[in-house]
């Protein structure tokens, strides 16, 4: 049975978009219909109709993919509380990358209407500093993160391109990013550093690396001005993998997040050594559910991003 002080939400970030994403919740439930509605209104287009019909491309543009992740997370939250239990409030959340403004949001410390704003001008400053310093990023599989530093390390020297450990998403899974011929270059050289595959994916923004430093001014001045809130759950920062305590943390958190790294296996480690024993994953796909038994075989996950999780998740109490 789930237990308020061994749970945690966990909310997607970018990639975990799929078109016809929150459409089954939003047929079955008023209160996702509404949240969608209210992205529509807040953001001035029509991001529902993005999110359930496509097309994959428009949606694909991390303009468009990071409101429309953050609205179908929330739009799940809303319906769990609804269906499920209003009174449930979780040990922590966290979310990966963008998915950290959802968990701010589920945790009191970002409003909804503010928080689409917000992902929404991160989107497109994202784009604009992709455009401008063109990049690309790969997932290698099977090598320590010590291996990946080292191959890092090694690419910049031979190629004098960027190239930094973007996510540290579980063992034997981490994400590279960098400029696309330091990106190449580690491909063909992962296999020395005991990679089983690379990955190349299929992205044209270099994120959370320095090429996005063209995008942090600008939105650090959005986020100073984005009024923010203690939070009433705590919410395990990406850079840290640590507990944000305070409004202050949490805007520097954002704005390390745009160029620093995700610490996914620390963030998960930290709620499971605080007695985390079980994960929603809320949104749009179930791609944090398959990471958390390769960071923690004992973590049981639950996806909630259709009636089916709903129901799902109300068995489990």
């Amino acid at each position: 049975m789930l237990a308020p002080a061994t749970t945690a939400y966990l909310f997607p970030g970018q990639g975990s978009q799929t078109v016809g994403m929150g459409h089954s919740l939003a047929e079955a439930y008023h209160v996702a219909r509404q949240t969608f509605q209210e992205a529509d209104d807040v953001l001035g287009f029509g991001l529902t109709d993005l999110c359930f019909n496509g097309p994959e491309d428009a949606l694909n543009d991390t303009a468009n993919a990071q409101p429309a992740l953050y609205a179908a997370g929330i739009a799940a939250l809303r319906v769990l509380y609804e269906a499920w239990d209003t009174d449930f409030q979780p040990a922590f959340t966290a979310g990966h990358s963008l998915g950290e403004f959802t968990a701010l949001t589920a945790a009191g410390a970002l409003t909804y209407p503010d928080g689409l704003l917000l992902v929404r001008r991160r989107g497109e400053l994202m784009r604009d500093a992709g455009e401008h310093q063109p990049g690309g990023m790969a997932a290698l599989l099977g090598p320590t993160l010590e291996a990946v530093q080292a191959l890092c390390d090694r690419t910049q020297a031979e190629t004098g391109g960027v190239l930094v450990i973007a996510n540290d998403n579980c063992p034997g899974q981490v994400v590279v990013s960098g400029s696309q011929d330091a990106v190449a270059y580690a491909v063909e050289n992962a296999g020395s550093i005991g990679a089983k595959r690379a990955v190349r994916l299929n992205v044209s923004v270099a994120t959370h690396s320095p090429l996005m430093q063209s995008a942090a001014h600008e939105f650090a001045q959005t986020v100073a001005a984005t009024p923010l809130h203690p939070p009433r759950i705590p919410v395990v920062g990406n850079t840290t993998g640590q507990v944000l305590t305070d409004v202050d943390a949490i805007r520097a958190e954002l704005n390390a997040q745009l160029t620093g790294p995700v610490r996914w296996t620390d963030s998960i480690r930290t709620m499971v050594d605080a007695g985390v024993t079980h994960f929603l994953e809320i949104g749009a796909g179930k791609v944090l559910t398959g990471l958390l038994r390769r960071i923690d075989r004992g973590a049981a996950g639950i996806v909630v991003d259709s009636p089916d999780g709903i129901t799902q998740l109300q068995a489990s109490t």
